[in-house]
C-alpha cells in the first residue's frame, strides 16, 4: 500500500493539518526569535574571478573562507553553469511531480528499509514522530558508473540527459569550492577533494516538493538539520523557505535568480578540524505556492575514512573530532536522530 503522499494531501481540499504534522510551540515559524531581521543577509559571492589564468583569486578566496567559518552558508553568482541549463533542470523536475500520482508511485522507494532511491516522503526521524511537509525524489548523480536508471523516471523523455549535463556542470563548481576552501586552510589546493575520495567523490540528487499548506504557521517542510555531507550545493524556485541559524536566530535565505546556495556539510567541519562550519537550517513552507529546490549532496565514498586534516593539528591546534568511515558516521547520525 502506497504511503500517503503530501502533495496528494494538499491537493485534496484539507483546511487544517493533520496532527502528525504540527510542530511543538517552539520549533514553529511564529515562535519568538524565528526569524532574523530584514537587514541581515547571507554572504553572497561573486565567482566570476574565482580562477584568473590558472590562478585562485585571492580576494574570493577570502571571502569563500570567511563566509564557511561565519555562516557556513552562502551563495554564489557567475559559477559558469548557464541560466538556461538551471532552468532545464528544474523544468524536468517540476514535470515529474505534475506527472499523475499512480505514475509517479511507479518509483517509489522503500526508506524503511533504507532505500532512498526514488521517489518517496519523508519519515518521521524525531522523538514526537512529526513529519514533514514534503514529498522527494532522490538518487545517485555521480560518478555515472553508480547510477541505476531504474529508479530514474522516464517522463519526462529529457530528464536522463538534463540531469547528466547538470551533473557535469556541478561537479567544476565543487571542485573549484574545494579548492579555493583548501587554499582558506593554507594546505595545498588539491587536499579537500584527495581528503573526501578525490574522483570518487559522490554527488546525489534529491529534489524537495513542498506543497502549499493551509496552516503554514504550524508546519515545517524540514525540521532543523546539518547535511551529513562535504557541501551542499542548491538551486530553488523563486518561493523562499530556507533558513539558516546564525547568532540565535533564524535568518531567511533570499531567492536571488541564477544562484547556487552553497552549505557546508560535516565532513568538511570535521576535516577543517571545526574552522568551517556546518550549518543548521531548516525549510518553511507556503500557503499557497508550491516550493521546490533541488539540492546536490557531494559525500565521501562509504568506505572513505574522514578526520581532521594532519596538517590542521598541532600542540595549539588539537583534534576536536574522532576519525571514522562515512558509513559508521551516517550510521551514528542517523541512530542519534531517532532517539
Amino acid at each position: 500500500m502506497a504511503a500517503v503522499r503530501v502533495q496528494s494531501l494538499a491537493g485534496s481540499g484539507v483546511t487544517s493539518i493533520p496532527a502528525e504534522f504540527v510542530r511543538p510551540l517552539h520549533e514553529r515559524p511564529s515562535a519568538i526569535g524565528n526569524d532574523g531581521p530584514s537587514d541581515h543577509r547571507l554572504p553572497l559571492i561573486d565567482l566570476a574571478n574565482l580562477d584568473v589564468s590558472g590562478h585562485l583569486c585571492e580576494k574570493t578566496v577570502s571571502e569563500i573562507g570567511s563566509a564557511a567559518q561565519q555562516w557556513g552558508l552562502f551563495q554564489i553568482v557567475n559559477h559558469g553553469i548557464s541560466e538556461e541549463l538551471i532552468q532545464r533542470l528544474q523544468g524536468v523536475g517540476k514535470e515529474f511531480f505534475e506527472i499523475p500520482q499512480e505514475e509517479k508511485e511507479k518509483y517509489a522507494n522503500n526508506a524503511a528499509a533504507g532505500v532512498l532511491e526514488g521517489y518517496g516522503t519523508k519519515l518521521a526521524h524525531n522523538i514526537d514522530g512529526k513529519l514533514e511537509w514534503i514529498d522527494y525524489f532522490f538518487h545517485i548523480l555521480w560518478p555515472p558508473s553508480k547510477r541505476d536508471f531504474k529508479t530514474w523516471p522516464n517522463h519526462p523523455p529529457t530528464y536522463r540527459e538534463v540531469n547528466d549535463e547538470y551533473g557535469r556542470a556541478i561537479l567544476g563548481v565543487v571542485n573549484k569550492l574545494l579548492s579555493a576552501l583548501s587554499i582558506s586552510l593554507g594546505v595545498q589546493e588539491c587536499a579537500l577533494k584527495e581528503a573526501v575520495g578525490g574522483e570518487d567523490l559522490e554527488m546525489e540528487m534529491k529534489i524537495n516538493y513542498y506543497p502549499p499548506c493551509p496552516q503554514p504557521e504550524l508546519a515545517l517542510g524540514v525540521e532543523p538539520h546539518t547535511d551529513m555531507s562535504v557541501l551542499t550545493l542548491l538551486v530553488s524556485n523563486e518561493v523562499p523557505g530556507l533558513q539558516v541559524h546564525n547568532n540565535g536566530r533564524w535568518v531567511t535565505v533570499d531567492y536571488v535568480p541564477n544562484a547556487i546556495t552553497v552549505h557546508i556539510g560535516d565532513q568538511l567541519e570535521v576535516l577543517s578540524n571545526g574552522k568551517y562550519k556546518s550549518v543548521l537550517h531548516r525549510s518553511l513552507v507556503s500557503k499557497d505556492k508550491v516550493r521546490m529546490s533541488w539540492p546536490i549532496f557531494c559525500a565521501p565514498p562509504v568506505d572513505k575514512v574522514i578526520g581532521p586534516m594532519k596538517e590542521l593539528i598541532n600542540e595549539d591546534n588539537p583534534p576536536l573530532y574522532n576519525a571514522k568511515s562515512y558509513a559508521e558516521f551516517k550510521h551514528r547520525k542517523i541512530n542519534k536522530l531517532k532517539q
